[in-house]
């Protein structure tokens, strides 16, 4: 067995576990509390972390963790798996079916792996730098849709959007008018693993953080797309905006972006 496909065996092994745990607590009550005004976690979020650092720390115990749930305790070591274990906590706790675990293993600064897990759909995406992106199995492709007033985007609204909502609103104009049609499905790693899938052709969202995109932006460009920066240059999963696209509307939509931004 090749080393890397240990990575990926062990991921998606802890990927559907935080899995079974989600599909077994949904739609029951919750146990909310709040980091922020409008930021939420559960006991949920909680078990799945758990069983999910759990795992990893089993099989790769000198591998770093950098989690949403808990602070980082660095070690030094190269390897670092980024993970969300609820990716869309609000969802989950309101009934609405979209929601995910993300697990991201970076190395030496690069992401080399990426696993989505949406487990009410039993869809498992993954991808391992150079060999390409998948869904369950099967080999995925972004759109080929080449104009930017035929796509089909999605996009999120950081927790501070209550202080900033006028700064975020004009770009969700802007590309309303611009589009086809905008989701606002509530997961950045479900809208990133299905723009990887060609369900969407592009995506645009501030502030997340690495947790959010390490996974599924892999994906992204395993599948043939474009992950950059509001300003084109080269994406960094640490910077706080993301713009992802099939590739072949990306010019339009940072036209869009600029072309606002020069009002």
């Amino acid at each position: 067995m090749r080393e890397n496909d240990r990575y990926l065996q062990v991921a998606i092994a802890a990927a559907k576990a935080a899995g079974r745990i989600q599909k077994l607590h949904y739609g029951g009550s919750h146990q909310v509390e709040y980091k922020g005004e409008i930021n939420p976690v559960t006991e949920v979020d909680t078990l799945c972390e758990r069983a999910i650092v759990q795992m990893i720390s089993e099989t790769f115990p000198d591998h770093d963790l950098l989690t949403e749930e808990r602070p980082f305790e660095g070690k030094g070591s190269p390897w670092k798996w980024i993970i969300d274990p609820l990716d869309g906590t609000t969802n989950y706790f309101h009934g609405f079916p979209c929601f995910s675990v993300s697990i991201g293993l970076e190395v030496g600064g690069e992401v080399r792996l990426g696993v989505v897990y949406h487990p009410l759909l039993n869809e498992l995406f993954y991808a391992e730098k150079g060999e390409g992106a998948f869904l369950n199995g099967n080999p995925i492709h972004v759109s080929r849709t080449d104009h930017l007033d035929r796509s089909f985007l999605s996009t999120g609204f950081p927790y501070d959007v209550r202080e900033h909502t006028d700064f975020y609103l004009r770009y969700f104009r802007q590309f309303i008018i611009k589009s086809f049609a905008v989701r606002r499905p509530g997961s950045a790693a479900i809208d990133l693993s299905y723009l990887a899938a060609g369900r969407f052709d592009g995506f645009w969202e501030f502030k997340l953080h690495p947790w959010d995109v390490a996974a599924a932006s892999l994906m992204i460009t395993e599948a043939g797309g474009k992950v950059t920066d509001f300003q084109g240059r080269p994406f960094n999963i640490y910077s706080k905006e993301i713009l992802a696209s099939n590739g072949l509307i990306h010019k339009e939509m940072l036209q869009a972006i600029q072309e606002m931004d020069a009002r």
